[in-house]
């Protein structure tokens, strides 16, 4: 039989972040980051663990002020909508409150992961982060005072498209003719447009590599 047609992919990377909080710290034992693409968000089937980096045990006030937690690098995944990002936590948790710790209770429903709807599509050949925003203040209920806190997770889920510009002018722009083709290869994928009255183009939404330009 034929081969398959070869499938396209989109790149991921995700990282967390962290609001400024009122405690000293505030430890998260992170032990996977899954996602769920082109799946049924009513269907516990389809995950894919992205293998997270970086995991154990780590103090979200320390991802403030441009600091991240890098928990997958540019993972390749198919093309299409990505319905969920999943993180999955373990139960070594715990609160710095005036110099004393405090367990973090982590409720059984959290066992499988708190799942984050994103619904974000995900276009061939684009390298996309999502950054998961942790808010310690909301996540840590007391119930009803120290003797009992709960972890329950409150995570918001943005998102930036790394796309890379190639831009330039065309200096014999009349002499090449009205109808300029810029081509732009790395090798693997080819990307093209025209320059417009002026000569200046723009070649966006590129992957991340090295091109030849040619103009024709």
């Amino acid at each position: 039989s034929d081969s398959p047609a070869t499938e396209q992919t989109s790149q991921i990377s995700i990282k967390m972040v962290d609001a400024p909080g009122d405690f000293e710290h505030v430890y998260v034992d992170v032990q996977d980051v899954m996602v769920k693409v082109n799946g049924d968000i009513n269907s516990d089937a389809g995950w894919v663990s992205l293998g997270a980096e970086n995991t154990g045990v780590v103090d979200l006030l320390e991802l403030t002020g441009g600091v991240s937690l890098e928990l997958a690098d540019n993972y390749e995944v198919p093309s299409g909508t990505l319905n969920q990002i999943r993180l999955i936590l373990g139960e070594n948790n715990t609160v710095v409150m005036d110099g004393t710790t405090y367990d973090l209770n982590t409720p059984s429903a959290q066992q499988s992961g708190l799942k984050i709807n994103v619904n974000t599509t995900l276009e061939p050949n684009y390298n996309y982060t999502f950054v998961l925003d942790f808010d310690a203040n909301q996540s840590i209920v007391f119930a009803p005072d120290v003797s009992n806190i709960n972890l329950t997770p409150v995570i918001n889920a943005s998102i930036e498209a790394e796309t890379g510009v190639i831009s330039g002018l065309v200096t014999d722009f009349e002499t090449l003719g009205s109808q300029v083709m810029i081509e732009a290869t790395n090798g693997v994928d080819t990307f093209t447009t025209y320059a417009n009255e002026t000569g200046n183009f723009v070649l966006a939404a590129l992957p991340e590599g090295n091109y030849t330009v040619t103009l024709s």
